[in-house]
């Protein structure tokens, strides 16, 4: 709870820049009780090891930046996770995202086991679709009407990074 103030402001001053990407916020979205309910969920996720949340912190200042998820962990013959994540406006485009993305790789294939790790994109994406590649993710394809974002059905570029793959 102790990073609210400093989430809501950064996901408030950033609206414009991820609404597009992201599914439609709550009219609540930024209340001190929807990051309580968010925290509980991602604490319920962890525990049972379905997933997994991140602060994105710059490390010379403890400034954050924006977050980090994995998703749908399944494990038995699937071994995999769905990754997300968002950056704060004011700080795309500075190679952030990259590292943090970066980080979580170990964790995901040294720590967690799984053999695979997703992440998808909408086709506009640019920025997204550069983070995923400088981190070794090879495109798949095209989900049709994937995800529900911005309370439409988009169609998202599919990447993947299984752990034997190449990383740079």
């Amino acid at each position: 709870m102790s990073d609210y103030a400093r989430w809501s402001e950064l996901r408030g001053m950033s609206m414009e820049f991820l609404r597009p990407r992201e599914p439609l916020w709550a009219d609540d979205e930024l209340t001190k009780s929807a990051f309580r309910r968010r925290l509980n969920h991602y604490q319920r996720e962890m525990r049972d090891g379905r997933g997994y949340a991140f602060l994105i912190f710059r490390k010379e200042d403890n400034q954050l930046l924006g977050g980090l998820s994995l998703g749908n962990v399944t494990r038995g013959v699937t071994q995999s996770a769905s990754l997300g994540y968002w950056i704060g406006a004011p700080f795309s485009g500075q190679g952030y995202m990259s590292q943090s993305v970066s980080a979580i790789i170990p964790f995901v294939f040294d720590v967690l086991n799984l053999h695979r790790l997703e992440a998808a994109c909408l086709p506009n994406n640019k920025p997204s679709m550069r983070v995923l590649e400088r981190n070794g993710f090879q495109k798949e394809g095209l989900a049709r009407s994937y995800l529900k974002i911005n309370n439409d059905w988009q169609d998202h570029v599919v990447y993947a990074l299984l752990e034997n793959d190449p990383r740079p």
